[in-house]
């Protein structure tokens, strides 16, 4: 019985210093493992190898075997043919959102939500429904909250879902004027919610307007706003698309990328202030302001290529109208009183795109040239 119970207490101790060892060890791994910061990661990045580890384990000639393997799951012919480069530029993204294997899937899924009337205001919501709010006072609200958004460095996309909140909410309920900053907070702190990884407090949507408002108004507001909406909140903005486009559009730009890309992102938020842009979809804005960046960036060459005629599925004359609308909001002839975008994009962190010359007018054969080369190329 001794002999016994002297051997369970060694091969428990045993078992301990196992554990314990292999506790160590694994500790010793996750120490010495490289830390890659997700956004770095490329489409095949499945496993993270420090340097050493991986001279040790794996001979480079299979490395390199292996590599030559996957490549042509890309898509990415030498020639750079036309039917092969639209896979080709999703594959370059080190965006994993972009993962050109699934991408274009995931864009058609988007393009038929933005079409759900359940997800959609009206064009003409302030007309029709509206009694106490006007077009200018909308504006205003919007315009306020770009500050707000700032103010608590929330992401532009928080920004875009809480607008959309209150345009179709007041798509179906008629709100008095002196509601509709609470309106627009509440919208925030919904979108907030949904979008921040630490969203603001009630108490500071509260200190922002002032107090203004008390928390029980706001959070009451808040309430009404998800019944009005069926807590359906998951909808596609215009940032959803504008990543996309981007991408393609620097393809053909020789400007700097960043240049082009907040140009982009300051047309799509000056058409928030804009009413006019309500009856828009937010792939035809995106679109619309990747055409108009590229056309401020390069006025004298044609801002639609056949890429993103293909990627984008509008061809330019269908943009027209839009693009127009973000042209005079770009040269001030519309909204000129609403500041709070335009000072944010003067800034020399978005390269102050928001002062940028510009041609008061767009010939109108740019909106017509890539149809005509189309019939003759048929």
């Amino acid at each position: 019985m001794a002999y016994q119970e002297n051997r369970v207490r060694v091969t428990r101790a045993a078992a301990k210093k196992r554990a314990a060892d292999s506790a160590g060890l694994t500790e010793e791994k996750l120490v010495t493992k490289k830390r890659v910061v997700l956004g770095e990661l490329s489409n095949l990045s499945n496993v993270v190898v420090s340097g050493k580890e991986n001279q040790k384990t794996q001979p480079k000639g299979k490395l390199k075997a292996k590599t030559r393997a996957v490549k042509p799951a890309l898509n990415v012919s030498k020639e750079g043919s036309e039917d092969d480069k639209p896979a080709d530029i999703d594959a370059r993204s080190d965006d994993p959102q972009m993962c050109g294997h699934y991408v274009s899937d995931i864009y058609e899924y988007l393009r038929q939500m933005e079409v759900d009337p359940k997800r959609r205001p009206l064009p003409d919501y302030i007309e029709k429904v509206q009694k106490d709010v006007s077009t200018n006072m909308r504006g205003i609200l919007v315009d306020w909250l770009v500050e707000v958004a700032e103010e608590y460095k929330l992401v532009s996309e928080t920004l875009y879902m809480a607008v959309s909140y209150i345009d179709r909410f007041l798509s179906s309920n008629a709100l008095n004027r002196q509601r509709l900053q609470l309106l627009g907070v509440s919208s925030m702190l919904i979108a907030s919610k949904y979008e921040e990884i630490h969203p603001p407090n009630v108490e500071d949507f509260c200190c922002i307007t002032d107090n203004t408002y008390t928390k029980d108004q706001v959070v009451k507001m808040e309430a009404d706003i998800l019944k009005s909406l069926k807590f359906e909140l998951g909808n596609p903005t215009v940032q959803t698309f504008l990543k996309r486009f981007t991408r393609v559009a620097q393809e053909d730009c020789k400007a700097s990328s960043l240049k082009l890309e907040f140009l982009g992102c300051y047309l799509a938020e000056l058409s928030l202030l804009d009413y006019g842009c309500v009856k828009f979809l937010p792939s035809m804005v995106a679109a619309s302001a990747m055409f108009l960046a590229s056309f401020i960036i390069q006025p004298g060459r044609n801002s639609w290529s056949s890429a993103m005629q293909e990627y984008s599925g509008y061809k330019a004359s269908e943009l027209k109208e839009c693009v127009l609308i973000l042209h005079d909001l770009y040269l001030s002839r519309r909204g000129g009183a609403l500041q709070a975008v335009r000072e944010k994009y003067k800034q020399h962190k978005f390269k102050c795109v928001a002062t940028m010359p510009a041609c008061p007018e767009i010939p109108s054969s740019y909106f017509e040239e890539f149809q005509e080369f189309e019939a003759v190329k048929v």
